[in-house]
Formats: C-alpha cells, sequence, structure tokens
C-alpha cells in the first residue's frame, strides 16, 4: 500500500506543478524601444467646490456668512434667545443692515448692546470650527462705534458645552470704518468650536468682514490654504489643475454661473454667489453653502504653481447646466463671454503693462503664470455647444494662437450625444476632448481597451472626470471601496498604453466634508481637524508618482495584456529618474505568479516594489483608519534579465529598476 501512495503522491505533485508552469504568466518588456512620449499632464487633479471643497474645506477661513451677505443675512450666526421671542432683546440684538445694491459688499450687521453681560453673538462655523491646542489663529474685523458706550469686543473661542478655549479683544473707537486684528491661542483640540463676541460697555456697533484663519497655512500664507489638504495634493505630483468645476461653471442659470473676474481682486470686493449644489440633491441639502470666492482664480493659478501644476481653468461657454435650465446666451450677445476668456489669457500670461496682467501683479504675481491650456465649456452637449466653440476658438487662436484649447464631448462616454460631438469636433480639428465617465467598476475593466483604435492623428482626449461608482451614478450610498480603486486602476493601464492619445486625465470629485457632502465617491475625505485619501487616491498617486516619460510596450505571447487572466498592465522608461517602472493589476480573487522578461536595457539588480492590495472588495479608509489601505514599498532584486514576481490577489503593484 505504502509505495502505491507515494507513487500517487508523486505523480500529483508533477501535475500541479505542470498546472502551475502553465497558469503563471510570461511577460516581455522591451526596455529600449519608445513607443511615444508620456505627456507630463498625464495624470493630474479636478477640482470643483462641490462638497464644501472651498469654504469650509481647502480655503481655510473658519468664519461662516463673514460679511453676512447670504441670502439669509445672519445665517451662521447665533445670539440669546427666549421663550417668547426669536431673540432676547432685552439684552441686546444683532440685525443686518443693506447699506448698497450697487458694487458686492451690501450688507453689515448693527450690533445694539442694551446689557454687555448679557449679550454676545456667536458664529458656528463650517459645521462647527476645528481648533487644535496650541495652535494660534489670526482673526480679523471691520467696526464703526455708532453710539454709546462700547470700548471693547472680547473675542472667544469656545467648545461645544461654551467652555473657553482662548480669548482676546479688540479695543474699538470712533465712528469711522476700521479694520482691526486679534490672534486667539487654543488651549486645547476641538472639532466643533465656535467664536463668541461679547462687549464692554453698551450702545450700538457697526461689524462686517468678520474672518479668522489658521496661521499654520499652507506655505504660511495669509489667509490661505489648510495646510493638510494641499500637502494631500502637492504629495501626487499632479501634472496639472483643472478648475473651477465642473458644473460649478455653467451654473444652474447663467446668472448663477462662475465668472471670473469677480474671483479676483480684494477678497472683501468678490460678490458671494449661492452654490449650485446646495440644493442639487433632495438626499443631502446644504441651504448654507455658498461661495465666498476667497479662493478665486488667482489663488487657483498659485495652488497650481505651489504644487507643480499646469493650470487648466474652464470657462462658460454661454450655456448654463443641461441638466437644469439650459439657458442659452443668444449668439449676437456671445462676445462678452469671449472676451472673458481672452483676458483670463492676459490675466494669466500678460506683462505688467497690460490691464490685466496689472491686476494679477497687483495681486502679488507679477511673474506670469504660464498658462497653455483652457477649456470652453465643462460637459456641454448637442448643435447649441457646436456654435459657441466655433466662436470661441476662433477668437482665441487669432489672438493666442498657442493656447490650446480643451473642448467637451458632453457627461456621458458613449450615445448620442457624445457621438454627435466627437464626429463635430474632429471635422474642427479639436486639439483636446474631455471625457467623463461615472460607471460601475466592471464598466472600467471591461473597457480597458477604450482608446486602443482611437484615431493617433484625431483630437488628443482628457479624461477629465472618471470614478467607478460602487452602487450608481449620485447615488449616496457609493462607496470609496477597494474594488473601485482598482477597477479604475486596471482602466488607468489603458489609459497609459494609449498616451499617443491621452493626454490629461482625473478623477473626480476631489474633496468631500464628512458631514456637508452632496456627492459620493471622492478622492479625499475632510473633517474640521482631519483628512485622508481614500483607496482611489493612493492608486492616483501611485501612478501620477510612477507616470514616466516614455511608454514602453508590455505583452503576453505578442499581444497587450488587457484582462488575460484578470490582468492589466502598462510600462514607462522614466529618462529623468533613469528607471523602468511597470504597473500590475491583478482584478483576480487568487494570487498570481508571474515573470517579466525585462530586454534591451541592462538594469541594476537592487530595484523596488510598491503594493496596495486587500482581499476585501468593500475595504475602505476612514478617519479612524485613514491608512488601513495605502500602499507598502519594499526592496525588490532582480536576478538576470528576468523579473518574478508574485501579485497577491486584488492588488495593484509598481515595480521600478533602475537602468544601469
Amino acid at each position: 500500500m505504502k509505495p502505491n501512495l507515494i507513487t500517487k503522491i508523486t505523480l500529483c505533485g508533477f501535475l500541479l506543478n505542470g498546472l502551475y508552469s502553465q497558469a503563471q504568466s510570461k511577460l516581455e518588456v522591451n526596455t529600449s524601444k519608445t513607443i511615444t512620449k508620456i505627456e507630463p499632464t498625464m495624470y493630474g487633479v479636478f477640482f470643483e467646490d462641490i462638497n464644501f471643497a472651498a469654504d469650509g474645506g481647502l480655503y481655510a477661513e473658519m468664519v461662516k456668512n463673514r460679511s453676512f451677505e447670504f441670502d439669509d443675512r445672519l445665517m451662521g450666526w447665533k445670539q440669546p434667545k427666549s421663550d417668547k421671542h426669536n431673540y432676547n432683546t432685552e439684552s441686546g440684538i444683532a440685525v443686518p443692515v443693506q447699506f448698497s445694491q450697487k458694487g458686492t459688499n451690501h450688507n453689515y450687521c448693527r450690533v445694539t448692546v442694551k446689557d454687555a453681560k448679557g449679550y454676545e453673538i456667536i458664529n458656528e462655523g463650517f459645521r462647527g470650527m476645528g481648533v487644535k491646542s496650541g495652535a494660534k489663529y489670526n482673526l480679523t474685523l471691520k467696526a464703526a462705534n455708532q453710539s454709546g458706550t462700547i470700548s471693547k469686543i472680547i473675542v472667544q473661542l469656545i467648545d461645544k458645552d461654551n467652555k473657553v478655549l482662548g480669548e482676546s479683544s479688540i479695543a474699538v473707537s470712533g465712528n469711522s470704518w476700521k479694520e482691526y486684528t486679534t490672534q486667539l491661542t487654543s488651549n486645547a483640540t476641538e472639532a466643533k468650536a465656535k467664536l463668541r463676541f461679547t462687549f464692554e460697555g453698551t450702545g450700538v456697533i457697526d461689524l462686517d468682514m468678520i474672518s479668522m484663519f489658521p496661521e499654520d497655512t499652507w506655505k504660511g500664507r495669509k489667509n490661505g490654504m489648510r495646510k493638510d489638504l494641499v500637502q494631500l495634493l502637492y504629495d501626487m505630483q499632479p501634472g496639472f489643475l483643472r478648475f473651477p468645476g465642473g458644473c460649478i461653471v455653467e451654473g444652474r442659470t447663467l446668472a448663477q454661473r462662475y465668472q471670473w473676474k469677480k474671483s479676483v481682486g480684494a477678497v472683501e470686493d468678490r460678490e458671494i454667489l449661492i452654490n449650485r449644489w446646495n440644493t442639487e440633491f433632495e438626499h443631502k441639502p446644504t441651504p448654507d453653502y455658498f461661495q465666498s470666492f476667497g479662493l478665486g482664480f488667482f489663488e487657483y493659478f498659485q495652488l497650481s504653481e505651489d504644487i507643480g501644476a499646469s493650470p487648466l481653468p474652464i470657462l462658460s461657454c454661454g450655456m448654463a447646466c443641461q441638466f437644469n435650465t439650459g439657458e442659452l446666451v443668444p449668439m449676437d450677445k456671445l462676445d462678452p463671454y469671449v472676451q472673458d476668456a481672452i483676458d483670463l489669457i492676459e490675466f494669466a500670461n500678460g506683462g505688467t503693462d497690460t490691464p490685466w496682467g496689472k491686476v494679477r501683479s497687483d495681486m502679488g504675481h507679477p511673474k506670469p503664470f504660464n498658462l497653455k491650456f483652457i477649456g470652453v465649456g465643462n460637459e456641454q452637449w448637442g448643435p447649441d455647444y457646436i456654435e459657441r466653440f466655433k466662436v470661441f476658438e476662433k477668437a482665441i487662436k487669432s489672438k493666442y494662437p498657442n493656447i490650446t484649447i480643451v473642448s467637451g464631448s458632453g457627461p456621458f462616454p458613449e450615445g448620442d450625444y457624445f457621438e454627435y460631438a466627437q464626429t463635430e469636433l474632429k471635422k474642427l480639428n479639436a486639439e483636446i476632448v474631455d471625457e467623463h465617465y461615472y460607471k460601475s467598476p466592471e464598466w472600467f475593466r471591461k473597457n480597458v481597451t477604450r482608446y486602443d483604435n482611437y484615431d493617433r492623428k484625431g483630437p488628443k482626449i482628457f479624461a477629465g472626470e472618471y470614478a467607478a461608482q460602487s452602487v450608481a451614478i449620485a447615488s449616496p450610498e457609493n462607496k470609496n471601496n477597494w474594488e473601485c480603486a482598482f477597477s479604475e486602476a486596471a482602466f488607468m493601464t489603458g489609459m497609459e498604453r494609449n498616451a499617443e492619445v491621452v493626454h490629461l486625465t482625473s478623477y473626480a470629485p476631489l474633496f468631500a466634508h464628512e458631514e456637508g457632502w452632496q456627492w459620493t465617491p471622492d478622492m479625499i475625505w475632510f473633517n474640521n481637524l482631519e483628512s485622508f485619501g481614500t483607496p482611489n487616491y493612493y492608486v492616483q498617486k501611485m501612478f501620477a508618482n510612477n507616470k514616466g516619460t516614455d511608454l514602453l510596450a508590455i505583452t503576453q505571447d505578442g499581444k497587450a495584456l488587457i484582462g488575460q487572466n484578470d490582468l492589466f498592465a502598462s510600462a514607462v522608461k522614466d529618462t529623468n529618474t533613469k528607471e523602468v517602472i511597470v504597473k500590475l493589476v491583478n482584478t483576480s480573487a487568487k494570487a498570481q505568479d508571474i515573470s517579466i522578461d525585462l530586454k534591451g536595457t541592462k538594469l541594476e539588480s537592487k530595484g523596488k516594489i510598491i503594493t496596495l492590495a486587500s482581499s476585501d472588495l468593500n475595504d475602505e479608509n476612514s478617519f479612524s483608519n485613514p491608512k488601513k489601505l495605502s500602499p507598502k514599498e519594499s526592496e525588490y532584486t532582480l536576478k538576470g534579465e528576468k523579473a518574478a514576481l508574485n501579485l497577491p490577489a486584488y492588488s495593484v503593484t509598481i515595480l521600478k529598476l533602475k537602468i544601469k
């Protein structure tokens, strides 16, 4: 019995080894032959003011409705109440006053203090104010003492239980408007802090532009950006920054469109506008969502420069959102919209002797921003868009022939709208066409070959908005789970393999506030104190940090690896870092062994391997576990010209090898 049993076990072993050998994927990379150059803009970021991404997010202002310009003039502000009245007017009352219907800053707040010990006015911030122990916060306000004996404003940071976390005061005098400043230091960390004002003396005092920023902003800029959020963008090494949207560009109506000229100059002169996302979805109404434009076009250009990204502004083409009113500017009244585009290029690139170049210079940036791209429209569709695009293109090219114009193909990656746009834009020799896709994870895996047959002589592609939807587009139940992330990675190998056609790509949306969001999924989540990158973020970062400069062929049996055995891959060379970089995505539930034959260039034996993996399709990162799914890096030793790798189930792997 024993010899027979041993024979059977040995035979099984040989059979298993044979199956194992057959199952192993053997790949080839020609490291010396460049297929095409990879654009520096291949992987970028798309910013839109959705999900409290600007006010309450990236823009570090902590006071909501700082200039009393919201539709409800005192939204965000609280004052004493009584059982009988909405406001306890016995101690005092704050009343918004409209002093002008012209210009941009129309209102201020008139505070009547009858009982200095009983009256207070409190700002609640954006779902609270996040303050950190030992951190400093700079407060500014404008005040005018109208009558009475008010000599001092006491300013306090308080927690959710009204305990004082930090205090300062401002001595006020005179009945003309003056700007006052002070600094508060918090003695504790609190996510739901508020800002309280009390008074010494009684009388009437007017207040306006009450503003508070952390001292520790990105690059230490006064009234600047939230440091942790910019750091996450900087770490991605993005090739471009697209701004300010998105549907925010179009507006629900033309009057509510984004007008860049209203977003530059002195902050207090920038006109506040209701945010189009505040009532867009019944599942998440946010009636307190407005745009202060403190984060305006100058700041977007500056942010682009700060993170090493090429600026890509998108402008209204005279069409309101076609999912809303679809309001159109008549063709004979389109000139002001076109002029906005011409003037924006001058604002970004013009000399200080030009009108808009001087505006930029006066804001603190005499040097041009080196704008190379401009987008006309967001995701408009149909003949009305094409007709307007022609006018913009002719005007821009006649004055600025070197500016590359980005056009749009509508909101969907297929169908009548898409096909019409593609046909018409190709006739016009459009330079770059923006495509959007919010689809299921399965769609991303099945469409890896989307660009394989695109015309190499036709328009280049900007994959301007994409994200795998775990449930359905616009569903509040969408998750930033691992299946969505690695499915996007698989699709990205297809975009990278087609770098001759695909020149820019960006996930969307970028940011979401834990409590103020409207749309999911989103790449980066934050609350008032913390932020974290989703698995989707780490996929984007892995590709962007390793985009390379030259596309190489990676094949199996002479064919591109586009899903055989649930494997997807792309390969590049980086002439700057002198590396060969191979990206591999295993979408199978089983680990897989592969062998890569690296031909053409001699490589160092020591390299790196970066892996992002989870066996759970539903894994997510969170505030409690922000790096549950994050890349792990280790050394790799190459033996000869063949790299042997074990790819974990459901994984994204990057192999980096130095060129000798």
